[in-house]
């Protein structure tokens, strides 16, 4: 399994310093959050971003995200746009997926038939833009009660009626145990669609309560992940995991500290299932 920092965990910090920390503590990727790139590049060229991550034998693993993709209407371009954009970087600088977040509901009385419609349609639109800069799409749904997508066993039925080879599942253990996700969902999931795992905890908070600002390092909270990482050994999954974590007290932190602290945290929660890279 190859273990990655998430810049979203060091939110404050700029991408120069989360590529630095990032090999300092001893991870070998870093999945990126798309709005420092967009900083970076406002003074830096695409080659300075690939000479960075080259420099430090960091691994771009993945750019996050592209948000609340569907239900759109007219403002739809602007995803479609995003995704040009971000594809031409992730070309640029060898990284292989972006990751790609479902909207708000549409409402109560919108049967799941036609939210899995809207999906699967904006998907394999987006699959194709994606095909065009050789990158994957990897589609994270969210525990929150307001999201239309929230659970494994939802995320997985829109990838499989997708079809494309170019779009699989994030799977993220904070939004897992938030959205009310059953282990058996993970037994059901095909390890090939699966192209991201964010390794996150939580607070003891009720679950409608349950916000990024709670999350903890792994291993200090709620999430059942010794459950999450046993079943995603069973089915045979091993590819990347980042570590990600949206706390604004951690941001508060010396990022070379939490970088180190995250890794250490991980490795614990992780090598009684994985081989670490």
């Amino acid at each position: 399994m190859q273990l990655a920092f998430h810049s979203a965990t060091t939110m404050t910090s700029d991408l120069e310093t989360d590529v630095a920390i990032t090999a300092q503590a001893g991870f070998k990727a870093l999945e990126l959050w798309a709005e420092k790139i967009d900083r970076y590049l406002a003074a830096h060229t695409l080659t300075d971003l690939r000479v960075l991550f080259e420099n430090h034998h960091i691994i771009p693993l993945a750019i996050n995200s592209i948000e609340f993709i569907a239900f759109r209407g007219s403002e739809y371009a602007q995803i479609q746009a995003r995704l040009h954009e971000l594809g031409e970087i992730a070309q640029a600088i060898g990284c292989p997926t972006i990751v790609v977040v479902p909207s708000p509901s549409p409402g109560r009385d919108v049967p799941w038939s036609d939210i899995l419609a809207e999906y699967v349609k904006v998907l394999r639109d987006l699959s194709d833009i994606a095909s065009r800069y050789q990158v994957r799409l990897s589609f994270e749904f969210l525990g929150f009660g307001w999201c239309s997508v929230r659970t494994p066993r939802a995320a997985s039925a829109i990838v499989q009626h997708v079809a494309r080879d170019n779009v699989g599942l994030t799977i993220d253990a904070a939004h897992f145990y938030a959205g009310g996700g059953l282990l058996s969902e993970l037994d059901a999931l095909d390890p090939s669609q699966i192209f991201a795992f964010h390794l996150d905890d939580l607070e003891d908070t009720p679950k409608e309560a349950i916000h990024d600002s709670r999350r903890l390092l792994p291993g200090l909270g709620v999430v059942p992940l010794d459950d999450i990482c046993a079943r995603l050994k069973h089915i045979g999954y091993t590819g990347p995991c980042a570590v990600e974590l949206f706390r604004p007290e951690y941001w508060d932190w010396d990022p070379q500290e939490l970088a180190i602290k995250a890794h250490q945290a991980a490795i614990k929660v992780l090598s009684p299932y994985f081989q670490i890279e």
